[in-house]
Protein backbone atom coordinates (compact mmCIF):
# COMPACT_ATOMS: atom_id res chain seq x y z
CA UNK A 1 0.00 0.00 0.00
CA UNK A 2 2.69 2.42 0.75
CA UNK A 3 4.10 2.12 -2.55
CA UNK A 4 1.47 2.63 -4.68
CA UNK A 5 0.68 5.73 -1.97
CA UNK A 6 4.13 7.03 -2.50
CA UNK A 7 3.32 6.34 -6.42
CA UNK A 8 0.29 8.73 -6.00
CA UNK A 9 1.55 11.31 -4.19
CA UNK A 10 4.41 11.77 -6.88
CA UNK A 11 2.51 11.85 -9.58
CA UNK A 12 0.58 15.49 -8.12
CA UNK A 13 3.23 18.63 -8.87
CA UNK A 14 1.48 20.27 -5.71
CA UNK A 15 2.99 21.81 -2.37
CA UNK A 16 0.94 20.82 0.55
CA UNK A 17 1.94 22.20 3.80
CA UNK A 18 -1.01 22.49 5.80
CA UNK A 19 -2.34 25.16 3.73
CA UNK A 20 -3.52 25.20 -0.24
CA UNK A 21 -1.92 27.00 -2.54
CA UNK A 22 -3.87 28.61 -5.44
CA UNK A 23 -4.78 26.42 -8.53
CA UNK A 24 -5.88 27.33 -11.56
CA UNK A 25 -9.14 26.25 -12.55
CA UNK A 26 -8.34 23.81 -15.55
CA UNK A 27 -4.97 22.54 -13.03
CA UNK A 28 -2.43 23.73 -15.13
CA UNK A 29 -0.10 23.50 -11.79
CA UNK A 30 -1.50 19.97 -10.75
CA UNK A 31 1.00 17.52 -13.06
CA UNK A 32 -0.98 14.54 -13.68
CA UNK A 33 1.27 10.88 -13.93
CA UNK A 34 1.28 10.79 -17.81
CA UNK A 35 1.12 13.06 -21.14
CA UNK A 36 -2.22 15.17 -21.39
CA UNK A 37 -3.44 15.29 -24.98
CA UNK A 38 -6.48 17.83 -25.83
CA UNK A 39 -9.73 16.73 -28.43
CA UNK A 40 -11.02 20.19 -29.87
CA UNK A 41 -15.01 20.30 -29.73
CA UNK A 42 -17.41 23.37 -30.64
CA UNK A 43 -20.23 23.55 -28.18
CA UNK A 44 -22.98 26.13 -28.42
CA UNK A 45 -20.84 28.61 -30.40
CA UNK A 46 -17.46 27.36 -28.21
CA UNK A 47 -14.16 26.05 -28.65
CA UNK A 48 -13.72 23.73 -26.11
CA UNK A 49 -10.52 21.58 -25.16
CA UNK A 50 -11.25 18.06 -23.68
CA UNK A 51 -8.36 17.08 -21.57
CA UNK A 52 -7.17 13.36 -21.59
CA UNK A 53 -4.43 10.61 -21.28
CA UNK A 54 -4.01 7.59 -23.34
CA UNK A 55 -1.16 5.39 -21.95
CA UNK A 56 -0.38 2.14 -24.39
CA UNK A 57 1.31 -0.37 -22.49
CA UNK A 58 4.32 -1.84 -23.31
CA UNK A 59 2.63 -5.64 -24.33
CA UNK A 60 -0.08 -4.88 -25.30
CA UNK A 61 -3.32 -7.13 -24.89
CA UNK A 62 -5.60 -5.58 -27.94
CA UNK A 63 -8.06 -4.48 -25.34
CA UNK A 64 -8.75 -0.78 -23.76
CA UNK A 65 -10.38 0.59 -20.19
CA UNK A 66 -11.92 3.79 -20.51
CA UNK A 67 -12.06 6.21 -17.06
CA UNK A 68 -14.90 7.95 -15.92
CA UNK A 69 -13.79 10.50 -12.64
CA UNK A 70 -16.45 11.68 -10.31
CA UNK A 71 -17.88 14.95 -9.57
CA UNK A 72 -15.06 16.28 -7.35
CA UNK A 73 -12.49 14.86 -9.14
CA UNK A 74 -10.23 14.36 -12.64
CA UNK A 75 -7.87 12.45 -14.02
CA UNK A 76 -5.10 12.74 -11.85
CA UNK A 77 -6.53 10.13 -8.89
CA UNK A 78 -6.88 7.34 -11.35
CA UNK A 79 -2.79 6.87 -11.36
CA UNK A 80 -2.93 3.58 -9.66
CA UNK A 81 -5.63 2.13 -11.74
CA UNK A 82 -3.40 2.93 -14.68
CA UNK A 83 -0.58 2.12 -13.50
CA UNK A 84 -2.38 -1.73 -13.05
CA UNK A 85 -4.54 -2.07 -16.61
CA UNK A 86 -1.04 -0.78 -18.39
CA UNK A 87 0.78 -3.50 -16.34
CA UNK A 88 -1.13 -6.11 -17.08
CA UNK A 89 -1.60 -5.12 -20.97
CA UNK A 90 -4.53 -2.94 -21.07
CA UNK A 91 -4.44 0.57 -23.29
CA UNK A 92 -6.35 3.08 -21.14
CA UNK A 93 -7.48 6.15 -21.88
CA UNK A 94 -8.70 9.02 -19.28
CA UNK A 95 -10.96 11.80 -20.08
CA UNK A 96 -11.42 14.83 -17.81
CA UNK A 97 -14.84 15.54 -18.85
CA UNK A 98 -15.88 18.79 -20.21
CA UNK A 99 -16.28 21.02 -17.02
CA UNK A 100 -13.74 19.27 -15.16
CA UNK A 101 -9.86 18.73 -14.31
CA UNK A 102 -7.61 20.48 -17.00
CA UNK A 103 -10.57 19.94 -19.54
CA UNK A 104 -12.15 24.25 -20.50
CA UNK A 105 -15.22 25.32 -18.12
CA UNK A 106 -17.92 26.80 -20.12
CA UNK A 107 -21.34 27.67 -19.50
CA UNK A 108 -23.33 25.20 -21.64
CA UNK A 109 -26.73 22.72 -21.23
CA UNK A 110 -25.11 20.05 -18.89
CA UNK A 111 -25.87 16.20 -20.01
CA UNK A 112 -24.79 13.36 -19.38
CA UNK A 113 -25.97 12.49 -23.50
CA UNK A 114 -23.95 15.24 -24.39
CA UNK A 115 -21.14 13.99 -22.07
CA UNK A 116 -21.62 10.66 -23.35
CA UNK A 117 -21.11 12.24 -27.32
CA UNK A 118 -17.95 13.76 -26.36
CA UNK A 119 -16.20 10.54 -25.13
CA UNK A 120 -17.36 8.55 -28.36
CA UNK A 121 -16.06 11.01 -30.45
CA UNK A 122 -12.36 11.04 -28.44
CA UNK A 123 -12.83 7.08 -29.47
CA UNK A 124 -13.79 7.98 -32.68
CA UNK A 125 -10.85 10.13 -33.10
CA UNK A 126 -8.19 7.29 -31.35
CA UNK A 127 -9.46 4.64 -33.80
CA UNK A 128 -11.02 3.14 -30.56
CA UNK A 129 -13.69 0.83 -31.37
CA UNK A 130 -14.64 -1.10 -28.29
CA UNK A 131 -13.68 -0.29 -24.27
CA UNK A 132 -14.55 -1.60 -21.58
CA UNK A 133 -15.61 1.31 -19.32
CA UNK A 134 -14.64 2.15 -15.45
CA UNK A 135 -17.21 4.95 -13.59
CA UNK A 136 -16.65 6.53 -9.95
CA UNK A 137 -19.63 8.10 -8.41
CA UNK A 138 -20.84 10.86 -11.01
CA UNK A 139 -18.50 8.88 -13.58
CA UNK A 140 -20.74 5.84 -13.05
CA UNK A 141 -23.22 7.66 -13.86
CA UNK A 142 -22.11 8.90 -17.21
CA UNK A 143 -21.07 5.26 -17.95
CA UNK A 144 -24.11 3.64 -17.84
CA UNK A 145 -25.33 6.83 -19.99
CA UNK A 146 -22.67 5.40 -22.29
CA UNK A 147 -23.57 1.89 -22.33
CA UNK A 148 -26.95 2.56 -22.66
CA UNK A 149 -26.37 4.78 -25.97
CA UNK A 150 -23.35 2.99 -27.46
CA UNK A 151 -23.94 -0.77 -26.31
CA UNK A 152 -22.08 -1.86 -29.87
CA UNK A 153 -18.52 0.29 -28.01
CA UNK A 154 -19.08 -1.08 -24.36
CA UNK A 155 -17.71 -4.60 -23.69
CA UNK A 156 -17.82 -4.04 -20.43
CA UNK A 157 -19.45 -1.68 -17.63
CA UNK A 158 -17.99 -1.45 -14.53
CA UNK A 159 -19.25 0.45 -11.69
CA UNK A 160 -17.18 1.61 -8.71
CA UNK A 161 -19.71 3.12 -5.65
CA UNK A 162 -21.87 5.10 -8.35
CA UNK A 163 -24.15 7.81 -7.26
CA UNK A 164 -27.38 7.98 -8.68
CA UNK A 165 -28.39 4.60 -7.42
CA UNK A 166 -31.34 5.89 -6.16
CA UNK A 167 -33.65 8.88 -7.63
CA UNK A 168 -32.32 12.17 -5.81
CA UNK A 169 -35.60 14.09 -7.22
CA UNK A 170 -37.60 12.12 -5.12
CA UNK A 171 -35.44 13.12 -1.35
CA UNK A 172 -33.56 16.01 -1.87
CA UNK A 173 -35.33 19.78 -1.94
CA UNK A 174 -34.98 21.49 -5.12
CA UNK A 175 -32.30 23.70 -5.42
CA UNK A 176 -32.30 26.47 -8.50
CA UNK A 177 -29.11 26.30 -10.70
CA UNK A 178 -28.01 29.86 -9.11
CA UNK A 179 -28.74 28.84 -5.53
CA UNK A 180 -26.69 26.03 -5.83
CA UNK A 181 -24.07 28.63 -6.97
CA UNK A 182 -24.35 30.53 -4.14
CA UNK A 183 -23.80 27.15 -2.34
CA UNK A 184 -20.75 26.36 -4.18
CA UNK A 185 -19.43 29.98 -3.72
CA UNK A 186 -19.21 29.38 0.04
CA UNK A 187 -16.95 26.29 -0.33
CA UNK A 188 -13.58 25.85 1.56
CA UNK A 189 -10.93 23.55 2.85
CA UNK A 190 -13.07 22.47 5.93
CA UNK A 191 -16.33 22.56 4.61
CA UNK A 192 -14.72 19.96 1.91
CA UNK A 193 -12.27 17.42 3.77
CA UNK A 194 -16.22 17.38 6.34
CA UNK A 195 -17.99 16.09 3.24
CA UNK A 196 -15.29 13.56 2.21
CA UNK A 197 -14.43 12.52 5.99
CA UNK A 198 -18.15 12.13 6.29
CA UNK A 199 -19.03 10.47 3.12
CA UNK A 200 -16.00 9.00 1.35
CA UNK A 201 -13.53 7.39 3.97
CA UNK A 202 -14.46 5.65 6.85
CA UNK A 203 -11.62 6.29 8.36
CA UNK A 204 -9.41 9.68 7.37
CA UNK A 205 -5.61 9.57 6.38
CA UNK A 206 -3.47 12.12 5.74
CA UNK A 207 -2.52 10.33 2.00
CA UNK A 208 -6.10 11.64 1.33
CA UNK A 209 -5.23 14.88 2.49
CA UNK A 210 -3.91 15.89 -1.52
CA UNK A 211 -7.70 15.40 -2.29
CA UNK A 212 -8.69 18.16 -0.41
CA UNK A 213 -5.82 20.33 -1.01
CA UNK A 214 -6.78 20.29 -5.05
CA UNK A 215 -10.50 20.68 -4.32
CA UNK A 216 -10.00 23.80 -2.06
CA UNK A 217 -6.65 24.87 -3.80
CA UNK A 218 -9.07 26.25 -6.67
CA UNK A 219 -11.19 28.38 -4.47
CA UNK A 220 -8.43 30.93 -4.15
CA UNK A 221 -7.94 31.25 -7.52
CA UNK A 222 -9.46 34.75 -9.42
CA UNK A 223 -11.48 32.54 -11.84
CA UNK A 224 -13.26 30.71 -8.63
CA UNK A 225 -16.81 31.93 -9.38
CA UNK A 226 -16.65 30.53 -13.25
CA UNK A 227 -15.62 26.95 -11.36
CA UNK A 228 -18.16 27.45 -9.29
CA UNK A 229 -21.08 28.45 -11.48
CA UNK A 230 -20.00 24.96 -13.52
CA UNK A 231 -20.11 23.12 -10.88
CA UNK A 232 -23.54 24.06 -10.27
CA UNK A 233 -24.48 23.31 -13.63
CA UNK A 234 -23.39 20.03 -13.40
CA UNK A 235 -25.15 19.25 -9.70
CA UNK A 236 -28.28 20.26 -11.83
CA UNK A 237 -27.51 17.57 -14.06
CA UNK A 238 -27.13 15.26 -11.61
CA UNK A 239 -30.04 16.24 -9.95
CA UNK A 240 -32.48 16.42 -13.05
CA UNK A 241 -30.96 13.69 -15.03
CA UNK A 242 -31.08 10.09 -13.20
CA UNK A 243 -29.90 6.96 -14.95
CA UNK A 244 -31.93 4.67 -12.02
CA UNK A 245 -34.79 3.63 -13.57
CA UNK A 246 -33.02 2.22 -16.76
CA UNK A 247 -30.95 -0.32 -15.14
CA UNK A 248 -32.76 -2.70 -16.65
CA UNK A 249 -32.20 -1.56 -19.99
CA UNK A 250 -28.26 -2.65 -19.75
CA UNK A 251 -27.54 -4.67 -22.93
CA UNK A 252 -23.61 -4.88 -21.29
CA UNK A 253 -21.76 -7.36 -18.87
CA UNK A 254 -22.23 -5.06 -15.87
CA UNK A 255 -20.01 -5.38 -12.75
CA UNK A 256 -20.73 -3.09 -9.33
CA UNK A 257 -17.85 -2.46 -6.91
CA UNK A 258 -19.36 -1.43 -3.47
CA UNK A 259 -17.75 -0.21 -0.55
CA UNK A 260 -20.54 -1.25 1.52
CA UNK A 261 -19.59 1.72 4.47
CA UNK A 262 -20.26 4.63 1.74
CA UNK A 263 -22.86 7.32 2.80
CA UNK A 264 -22.77 9.60 -0.25
CA UNK A 265 -25.86 11.43 -0.80
CA UNK A 266 -26.06 14.36 -3.96
CA UNK A 267 -27.38 17.19 -1.64
CA UNK A 268 -26.44 15.84 1.46
CA UNK A 269 -26.44 19.14 3.27
CA UNK A 270 -30.02 19.74 2.44
CA UNK A 271 -30.91 16.90 4.30
CA UNK A 272 -32.41 16.43 8.13
CA UNK A 273 -29.86 14.13 10.08
CA UNK A 274 -32.37 11.35 9.81
CA UNK A 275 -32.54 11.56 6.46
CA UNK A 276 -28.94 11.65 6.07
CA UNK A 277 -29.21 8.31 7.81
CA UNK A 278 -31.92 6.53 5.85
CA UNK A 279 -30.64 7.40 1.97
CA UNK A 280 -26.96 6.93 1.03
CA UNK A 281 -26.85 3.44 2.14
CA UNK A 282 -24.90 1.65 -0.47
CA UNK A 283 -25.36 -1.46 1.46
CA UNK A 284 -28.63 -1.72 0.55
CA UNK A 285 -28.42 0.14 -2.62
CA UNK A 286 -25.84 -1.74 -4.40
CA UNK A 287 -27.75 -4.95 -3.76
CA UNK A 288 -30.83 -3.12 -5.00
CA UNK A 289 -28.71 -1.89 -8.08
CA UNK A 290 -27.66 -5.38 -9.10
CA UNK A 291 -31.41 -7.05 -8.92
CA UNK A 292 -32.28 -4.14 -11.64
CA UNK A 293 -29.10 -5.14 -14.35
CA UNK A 294 -30.28 -8.54 -15.75
CA UNK A 295 -26.61 -10.77 -15.16
CA UNK A 296 -24.70 -8.11 -13.34
CA UNK A 297 -22.17 -9.01 -10.52
CA UNK A 298 -21.90 -7.39 -7.34
CA UNK A 299 -18.79 -7.74 -5.42
CA UNK A 300 -19.13 -5.71 -2.24
CA UNK A 301 -16.28 -4.41 0.16
CA UNK A 302 -17.05 -4.33 3.42
CA UNK A 303 -16.30 -1.25 6.16
CA UNK A 304 -15.00 0.23 2.81
CA UNK A 305 -16.16 3.81 1.95
CA UNK A 306 -16.81 5.71 -1.31
CA UNK A 307 -13.59 5.13 -3.37
CA UNK A 308 -12.50 1.89 -3.61
CA UNK A 309 -9.62 2.27 -5.46
CA UNK A 310 -7.76 4.53 -2.95
CA UNK A 311 -8.82 3.01 0.48
CA UNK A 312 -7.81 -0.46 -0.48
CA UNK A 313 -6.03 -0.30 -3.25
CA UNK A 314 -4.31 -4.07 -3.64
CA UNK A 315 -7.46 -5.47 -2.77
CA UNK A 316 -10.02 -3.05 -5.07
CA UNK A 317 -7.43 -3.73 -8.20
CA UNK A 318 -6.85 -7.50 -7.79
CA UNK A 319 -10.93 -7.65 -8.47
CA UNK A 320 -11.11 -5.62 -10.95
CA UNK A 321 -8.42 -7.55 -12.93
CA UNK A 322 -10.00 -10.65 -12.47
CA UNK A 323 -13.57 -8.81 -13.75
CA UNK A 324 -11.53 -8.00 -16.71
CA UNK A 325 -9.63 -10.85 -17.24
Amino acid sequence: MKGIVAFLLLSISFYASGQQDTLSITLENVKYAYPIQHLALKVEGQDLRMAYMDIKPTNPNGKTVMLFHGKNFAGYYWTNVIQALSTQGYRVVVPDQIGFGKSSKPFIHYSFHLLARFNKQLLDTLGIQKTAILGHSMGGMLATRFALLYPERTTRLLLENPIGLEDYRMIIPYLTTEEQYMNELKTTAASVKKYYQSSYFPEWKSEYDYLVDIAAGVTKSADFPRYARVSALTFTMIFEQPVVHEFSSLQVPTVLFIGTADKTIVGKGTLSPEDQKKYGQYAVLGKETARKIRGSKLVEFNEVGHIPHLQIPEVFLKSLLENLN
